[in-house]
């Protein structure tokens, strides 16, 4: 694999070279000047999807809210959820909140200090154990996230798919071989800082890199960009969706998406996917009657909001409709409520939905109704 790995003169100056480039260069971010486990461990989960240039009010935000793992125990869900909006991959805020109230039952209100013990909690992964494990008790795991991934691929020059089991098992190996034993949180956190801001997916700033001397990409690879091995990206699916802002007087209609599914627990204008053939209106009637049973008259769009997750895209489509006559009834939903539009702002929306409600709120309310 690399000469690296097999000469511990040569493991021992990469361990230097990177923790002194490290110290001198790492940014400074609210929950990584925190030495508390709880702060670290909401990090790690924010970050599991999130990039740290995106996360710092976040996480601001959501402290302010929690500042004790004891206050996000006792929380509601749905306060949580509503703290976390914006952020996306709801169901990391739905297991930390479920990994809290348990920290609390069994481990009296601490974060566990074992790799073991986090393992076991919803939520936390093999990365996520070894990144709190060391980052807020020094246990000596090696974390592999995509800046490690790509860090390990240039320096060893691994030419196979990272994401294949034998592979990541080897980089797994080689991560923990050259980690600093007992610095293992500034060993961890300086590998994904130099993946983040040095060998970056394009362009990497090899003349500055600490351990440039001993990578085998830059001396052996016209492009260091060759590595990691991607696979070839797979064509999203895209969907056209309908959504209703159903008015009863002055009163429009949301409803909940099912707590086990996806955007689980989170407020929606209610809707769906149009099926071939139909129009938007069309859509629009059958969703109400098959999700909450009752009957609605639809008039125009009123806007379209285009939105990608991981594997598909959808474009939104918001129409204004009228409650026409039934009594709703939660059938492919949690539950459904009549609000007025001040109140939007209590309930926890998909990003979508939220652009939705500021197009209309900028525009008035009246626009909407039908």
């Amino acid at each position: 694999m690399s000469e690296l790995l097999d000469s511990p003169s040569n493991i021992a100056a990469f361990r230097a070279a990177l923790l002194a480039w490290y110290g001198a260069n790492k940014r400074s971010l609210a929950w990584r000047d925190s030495d508390d486990p709880y702060h670290v461990w909401i990090s790690e989960i924010m970050l599991q999807q999130t990039r740290v240039d995106q996360m710092d009010n976040y996480f601001t935000r959501f402290i302010e809210r929690f500042p004790a793992l004891e206050d996000l125990a006792a929380a509601q869900e749905a306060d949580v959820l509503k703290v976390w909006e914006g952020l996306g991959y709801y169901a990391r805020a739905r297991n930390m909140h479920k990994a809290a109230q348990l920290i609390v039952a069994e481990h009296g209100g601490r974060v566990p200090n074992t790799y073991e013990e986090l393992i076991a909690l919803p939520g936390i992964g093999e990365y996520t154990a070894a990144a709190v494990s060391s980052i807020a008790f020094d246990r000596d795991h090696a974390v592999l996230d995509g800046n490690v991934v790509r860090v390990l691929c240039r320096l060893l020059r691994i030419e196979e798919d990272p994401r294949r089991t034998a592979t990541k098992t080897q980089l797994i190996s080689a991560s923990q071989r050259l980690l600093q034993p007992g610095r293992a949180g500034d060993f961890n956190q300086g590998m994904m800082e130099l993946g983040a801001r040095v060998c970056t997916p394009q362009k990497p700033d090899c003349h500055t890199c600490p351990v440039g001397a001993l990578c085998r990409a830059k001396a052996e690879l016209d492009d260091p960009t060759y590595l990691p091995l991607k696979a070839p990206k797979k064509k999203k699916p895209h969907y056209p969706v309908a959504a209703g802002l159903i008015w009863k007087g002055d009163q429009v209609l949301i409803a909940q998406r099912p707590r086990d599914g996806m955007l689980g627990g989170l407020w929606e204008f209610p809707g769906g996917k149009r099926e071939e053939g139909e129009s938007l209106q069309e859509c629009l009637r059958r969703e109400i009657r098959e999700e909450l049973d009752f009957e609605i008259e639809v008039g125009e769009v009123l806007c379209s909001v285009d939105h990608a997750y991981s594997h598909f895209s959808i474009t939104l489509y918001a129409l204004s409709a009228r409650y026409k006559g039934g009594e709703p009834k939660a059938i492919g939903c949690a539950d459904w409520r009549w609000v007025y539009p001040e109140e939007l702002d209590d309930f926890a929306f998909p990003r979508s939905d939220r652009k939705v409600i500021e197009f209309v709120r900028q525009r008035g309310w009246q626009l909407a109704l039908f």
